[in-house]
């Protein structure tokens, strides 16, 4: 299935940003408004924890995806979940079952092809939150504009988000979306759509 292969592509991609974090840059703050890189990554930890078990035929259970402890080594937290998570997804690709997400609407089921594309976007953008906060965006926004596929994927969901006051009020997983600057790259205009500043710094 196209789409969980790309996924494991951002993944990837997001693992390599991970990978360059040192321990005392875990309490930098980070394009999620009040987060800092501690915060941020155990949220993704636990999305990562929740998206597998949901893949696996979990139901709607919210405390799938509570934020998860990092322990002693962050960034392989980050990578051994996110191994564990590209693994499921492609379990659930063989079995072809949909998926109960509890966090998005009434929690499902939601067809494998746009559950993997939400997790495909969080992915790609919380690892350009992380790449942010750390100063190395600039490689992740190359890397994956440079890979038609991939940027297409990401700025099609994108797109899909209601940039409405009930999707994007306070609390809610994107901010109101802004208005992309001309030339953008596919990035930086799914950032802009997202309610993040793509010029955003510490």
């Amino acid at each position: 299935m196209r789409i969980v292969e790309l996924h494991a592509q951002a993944m990837e991609l997001a693992v390599q940003v991970v990978d360059g974090l040192r321990p005392d840059q875990l309490d930098l703050p980070t394009p999620c408004a009040g987060w800092t890189l501690r915060k941020l990554l155990e949220h993704c930890v636990g999305q990562h924890q929740g998206f597998a078990a949901a893949a696996r035929g979990a139901g709607p259970d919210l405390a799938l995806f509570a934020d998860a402890p990092l322990g002693a080594d962050p960034a392989g937290a980050f990578r051994r979940t996110g191994t564990d998570l590209t693994a499921a997804f492609r379990e659930a690709a063989t079995a072809d079952r949909p998926i109960w997400l509890a966090e998005i609407r009434d929690g499902g089921p939601f067809p494998l092809t746009q559950a993997v594309g939400f997790h495909l976007l969080d992915t790609l953008v919380h690892g350009w939150d992380v790449a942010a906060a750390l100063g190395t965006q600039d490689a992740l926004v190359a890397a994956v504009d440079g890979d038609d596929a991939l940027a297409t994927a990401l700025l099609t969901v994108t797109e899909a988000v209601p940039n409405t006051e009930e999707h994007r009020a306070p609390g809610r997983a994107f901010a109101p979306g802004l208005e992309p600057g001309g030339g953008t790259g596919r990035f930086d205009r799914a950032l802009a759509l997202l309610g993040r500043d793509p010029a955003w710094k510490p």
